[in-house]
């Protein structure tokens, strides 16, 4: 393969036509449509659990909004209609504010954030892989593809250049039958999650297609996020703008490429919305069973955010964005002004004496057959700093600082 045919492109203010104000309309996969009332109309939103998991902090248990404004601190934005959503520190794992932060629902394709996680650190991207029938096979009807075809080659960067910028599902089941098969990767990946301390997480499918009993938190999600930013590619991936796939194959001929761009409208502009300074990432998602979910990473100076928006109101694949980034205005005016609510917590692994015991998982009677493996947890904090994907002249990488002192890490409780 080609330098050409691999080559990124990535966003930077100083490409202002990688930019474009295309409309990606088309949600991360599609999925049945929600159940209706007797009487046609769609059922009231439910209410959130009146006691939820206390993993990061006992006030993330408590149903409703969580902040502690000192003086001279910014108010919350107004009209916020995410059923949960988290901003937190990057890099100290603080929580700013959250609401309703593990309530556990429908992740849509955010849940790819796990399966990269789990799975990119396994292969090494210049593998060489020829699709099959049978690795297609199980991609759901109406799933997000970005056009991997049957006894065609691609390299692993092509795969994930596919997953991370078109949500592909089709991609996903190729690196999934890579890694051993559907059914081994989605016990990799809750094993994975476990590790993270991830618990409100329960992995069906490994590319977030709907499927009953899959779900995840805004707090799992932000979680995952920051892990899979330890690693160089998964950034450089979820930092890439634009980029070109591969297409058809014909003898005596070079092979046909076609441009793929980011879904991530909070980087290209898409849908009318405004690029946000200092973006890098992370993941969207949208189904109609889950409607629409963001995770998005940014950085200020030396403040680096993560917010994760799960389900608002509102029509359209807009209001995800917009709250995500009235989120993160507030995050960056709030640094310094808020007493924080809670905390990432470390991996299991990490876990020390002195900082109290690791949180236990309240799942029953899912939890992975695989736990004992690492899911490739071992490689993923060996990347630290390093060149990624270049936002508005930066770079975004992502170094934890675990918490120190007294043990906060409350067990988690249904």
């Amino acid at each position: 393969m080609s330098a050409k045919k691999t080559a990124l492109t990535v966003l930077s203010a100083a490409l202002p036509a990688l930019l474009v104000p295309a409309l990606l309309a088309s949600p991360a996969y599609a999925a049945p449509t929600p159940p209706v009332d007797g009487k046609g109309q769609p059922p009231k939103a439910p209410a959130p659990p009146a006691s939820m998991s206390t993993v990061g902090g006992s006030s993330l248990g408590q149903p409703g909004t969580q902040v502690s404004l000192l003086p001279g601190a910014p108010a919350l934005p107004a009209h916020l209609t995410g059923r949960s959503w988290v901003v937190a520190d990057a890099e100290t794992g603080e929580i700013l504010a959250a609401h309703n932060a593990h309530w556990r629902l429908p992740p849509a394709s955010t849940m790819k954030m796990l399966f990269a996680d789990t799975v990119l650190p396994t292969m090494p991207k210049e593998q060489v892989h020829k699709v099959t029938d049978r690795e297609l096979e199980g991609v759901g009807a109406g799933s997000s593809l970005v056009g991997v075809k049957e006894d065609l080659e691609y390299t692993v960067h092509d795969l994930w250049l596919g997953v991370f910028l078109k949500s592909g599902n089709d991609a996903v089941h190729v690196l999934s039958a890579m890694n051993g098969g559907v059914e081994k990767t989605v016990k990799d990946m809750q094993a994975h999650a476990e590790e993270l301390q991830a618990l409100d997480t329960h992995v069906v499918s490994p590319d977030g297609y709907d499927a009953p009993g899959q779900v995840s938190s805004a707090y799992d999600l932000t979680l995952i996020a920051r892990s899979g930013l330890q690693k160089q590619d998964f950034r450089e991936y979820c930092g890439t703008a634009v980029a070109k796939f591969p297409g058809k194959q014909e003898p005596g001929k070079p092979r046909e490429e076609f441009e793929i761009q980011n879904s991530n409208r909070l980087m290209t502009g898409a849908g009318g919305l405004a690029p946000y300074k200092g973006i890098a990432g992370v993941k969207n998602g949208n189904t109609s069973m889950a409607g629409a979910t963001f995770t998005g990473a940014a950085q200020r100076g030396d403040k680096k955010l993560l917010v994760t928006v799960m389900n608002p109101d509102g029509a359209g694949a807009n209001p995800v964005y917009e709250e995500t980034a009235d989120l993160l205005d507030w995050g960056f005016a709030a640094a310094g002004k808020v007493k924080p609510v809670g905390e990432l917590v470390p991996p299991k692994s990490a876990d020390t004496a002195s900082l109290g015991s690791p949180a236990q998982s309240h799942e029953n009677n899912v939890s992975a057959s695989g736990a004992g493996s690492d899911g490739g947890i071992g490689t993923a904090f060996g990347v630290a700093g390093g060149v990624l994907a270049v936002v508005a002249g930066g770079a975004y990488a992502v170094n934890r600082r675990w918490p120190r002192g007294r043990g906060r890490r409350a067990r988690g409780q249904v």
